[in-house]
């Protein structure tokens, strides 16, 4: 009798295969059984790298960030203010690229240490300006929590760029809220124009770190 074999897996190949099933099934329907069955094995077989779907999830956030940082460069003397830009706008395109890309990011653990790297340099440059520490992981938490909360927000009407949910239309929310004039107006602003909106927000966020703790 012949014993027929499952395929050799390595992390990676889970990885790279559940990250692809992303997109078509969002993370709702992301599960290790759904992941087996595009691998050809049994679900059993991904616990001998994952112990469940969340050690997953952390190792899919820690694959999107490492492809994030590939290939970026920024200039060792690079100001703190141009390091949380840099940071968190490569952060937002990072997680634009996945359906639920935020969702999979928030709560996360890293599985490795790459994120240190950016996040050593970005204190660093604070702590030069005049912070202290506790005040620089305030400001640069400040910021990514900011970029965080912007992206699950986006993606929850834009699930991926170009896709636009049901229930966001501008002109039929305005006309639902018409006794709420600037109510209404506000969803022009609010459900449309991301990458507008996501910049202005991002130089507020900075612009109070300037005043709250008077560095520049």
């Amino acid at each position: 009798m012949v014993t027929q074999r499952s395929p050799k897996l390595d992390k990676k190949q889970v990885v790279e295969t559940a990250l692809r099933l992303l997109n078509e099934t969002g993370l709702d329907g992301l599960t290790l059984r759904a992941i087996a069955k595009e691998l050809n094995v049994q679900a059993p077989a991904l616990y001998w790298h994952f112990k469940n779907k969340q050690a997953l999830l952390d190792e899919m956030a820690t694959e999107m960030y490492r492809r994030m940082t590939e290939g970026a460069h920024l200039a060792p003397g690079a100001s703190w203010q141009e390091r949380l830009l840099h940071g968190n706008r490569a952060l937002r395109t990072a997680l634009l690229g996945y359906r639920d890309g935020a969702k999979v990011f928030s709560g996360s653990r890293f599985t490795g240490t790459e994120h240190a790297v950016q996040l050593e340099a970005s204190l660093r440059s604070l702590v030069e300006a005049g912070l202290d520490l506790p005040q620089a992981v305030r400001a640069t938490s400040t910021a990514y929590f900011f970029t965080l909360g912007f992206v699950t927000e986006e993606q929850g009407v834009e699930p991926l760029p170009g896709e636009r949910r049901e229930g966001y239309d501008v002109d039929e929310r305005a006309a639902r809220m018409a006794d709420f004039p600037l109510a209404a107006a506000a969803g022009a602003a609010i459900f449309q124009n991301y990458e507008e909106g996501f910049e202005e927000g991002l130089c507020l966020v900075i612009a109070g770190i300037e005043a709250r703790y008077g560095i520049k």
